[in-house]
């Protein structure tokens, strides 16, 4: 509805239906950038005028956010870009703005270049640039239920129905204040929303730090499988772009994704750190078994002065110390043993010293023998049952953190990073559907990114070809989710490609 220059406000039924939508709109508005622009467009429909600025207070002045001339065709601001250009103003009585704000009182001006009030140099100015002419302005300062000043929000030249320039009705004045106290309110609810997020972040930050600190490696280990969960995010998203699939991951899913891959190893705090750490088989251990092999060759050689044994048998038992000595150091980094070599750690248990007491001295301990007998990698089973529970221990660590709604399936994404989709991964051996594709992507990530990892003590990286492989292979197996595999490939090449032509330039 268009008023005239004589004509009173009598608000319709439509009109009131606008008032009450601008404030359904204004409290599921969750995007700041977006409320905000929401905020001056509805200012400039409910009084019909033709240009706005809405200014945010910050450090002690007023911020230009949004600009908006509709006779000029001129928008600026509305999607969050920053308006650099035009400095802050500040809180002085001269300024209308200002004023508006310091007192907290609304500003209703027919004509600026009939007010000496205030200081209108700077429009008049503009005027005599751009051809424009300001005339009526209405000011409105913008505070929530705490009484916070938020902002400003400035309208320029109302218009009747004819198109000709009036004065602002007063009846407008209660209105764009109720609009901005209501819009105020919610700016300061998204404000908390997003304190709590940055709080959220922060303790999550906070326990990443707290792993890095025990071990080096898993700390960038968690920042990495974070990097690569989110990058098969941008990739799906570009898929979806292209129609190909319907899955998209805004900024807020994107976030909870990136949180949960931070997560994901919280429960290594509990590892000892010989486990996590473990290089070889033997590791620190290997020292002991040299010092006692050094020991038994001094036993057999006080043997042998002593006439227990001859000199050959003393020869005989050195040598056989020696020889061992150097198997064992040569299996002890060995990625994988063999029968001939797993058979000779059985026998070489089986042998012992004994003294003329008939104490006895084994040449390798209990322990010593498992652990040289691994067939695979450097930890036992038992070993590998500490180390398999750290996922038990993030979803006991993360359960005694409150999540809110929203952020209620962190906890679970985390703790099943290492469940497959055949149901042979562990802890609860999850499978299919009962897996979400969030706890499928960290899975993903995860295992690329313990395959390429350089700063791992008890094994050697491989290549990025070789890694993307074995995880296809994985994919074919029905282990992993073979698009985000492919995803995965996909974003890795893409972003070598970005690198190699950055290099070229």
């Amino acid at each position: 509805m268009r008023i005239t220059t004589e004509e009173k406000i009598k608000p319709t039924n439509a009109e009131l239906k606008k008032i009450l939508n601008i404030g359904i709109k204004l409290s599921t508005e969750k995007n700041r950038d977006h409320l905000l622009a929401f905020i001056l467009e509805s200012g400039m429909d409910i009084t019909h005028c033709d240009a706005s600025t809405l200014y945010l207070f910050d450090d002690g002045k007023l911020h230009f956010k949004i600009m908006k001339t509709l006779s000029q065709n001129i928008s600026r601001g509305e999607d969050g870009e920053p308006i650099d250009d035009m400095p802050p103003v500040p809180m002085t009585e001269r300024n209308v703005c200002s004023y508006a704000a310091l007192h907290r009182e609304i500003i209703n001006i027919p004509d600026v270049y009939d007010n000496t009030r205030f200081d209108f140099s700077g429009p008049k100015k503009y005027d005599a640039l751009t051809g424009y002419h300001t005339q009526s302005l209405l000011v409105i300062p913008i505070e929530n239920n705490e009484e916070q000043l938020i902002g400003v929000l400035q309208l320029l030249n109302a218009m009747d129905d004819d198109g000709n320039v009036i004065a602002f009705d007063p009846e407008y004045e209660i209105i764009i204040r109720s609009l901005g106290a209501q819009a105020a309110i919610e700016i300061t609810n998204l404000k908390y929303v997003q304190e709590i997020k940055r709080q959220l972040r922060s303790f999550v930050e906070a326990m990443s730090t707290a792993i890095d600190e025990r071990t080096p490696y898993n700390g960038s280990h968690t920042r990495k499988v974070a990097e690569y969960a989110g990058m098969i995010a941008e990739y799906i998203n570009k898929q979806h772009q292209l129609g190909k699939n319907d899955e998209y991951f805004d900024e807020e899913r994107k976030d909870k994704l990136e949180l949960a891959a931070l997560l994901h190893d919280i429960g290594k705090m509990v590892v000892p750190l010989s486990i996590m750490n473990r290089a070889t088989r033997l590791d620190w251990e290997l020292g002991t078994v040299e010092t006692r092999f050094r020991l038994l060759e001094a036993y057999y050689t006080i043997d042998c002065m002593k006439g227990r044994i001859n000199g050959e048998e003393c020869r005989q038992r050195i040598a056989y110390l020696k020889e061992s000595m150097d198997f064992i150091r040569r299996i002890d980094g060995k990625g994988f043993l063999d029968d001939a070599d797993y058979d000779r750690v059985q026998e070489l248990a089986k042998h012992s010293y004994v003294d003329e007491t008939g104490a006895e001295l084994s040449y390798l301990t209990e322990r010593e023998q498992d652990r040289l007998s691994i067939r695979k990698g450097t930890l036992t089973e038992e070993d590998r049952r500490q180390m398999e529970y750290h996922v038990v221990m993030t979803e006991k660590i993360l359960g005694k953190v409150w999540f809110n709604k929203s952020y209620e399936a962190i906890p679970r994404w985390a703790a099943s990073h290492h469940e497959l989709l055949d149901g042979s991964g562990y802890p609860r051996h999850l499978k299919g559907d009962e897996l979400e594709l969030e706890t499928r992507m960290i899975t993903v990530a995860d295992v690329y990114d313990a395959l390429t990892a350089r700063d791992r003590p008890y094994k050697k990286p491989v290549s990025q070809e070789k890694a993307l492989g074995i995880l296809k292979e994985m994919a074919d197996e029905g282990k992993l989710d073979s698009y985000l595999v492919d995803s995965l490939a996909a974003a890795v090449r893409e972003k070598q490609n970005e690198g190699k032509e950055h290099d070229k330039k």
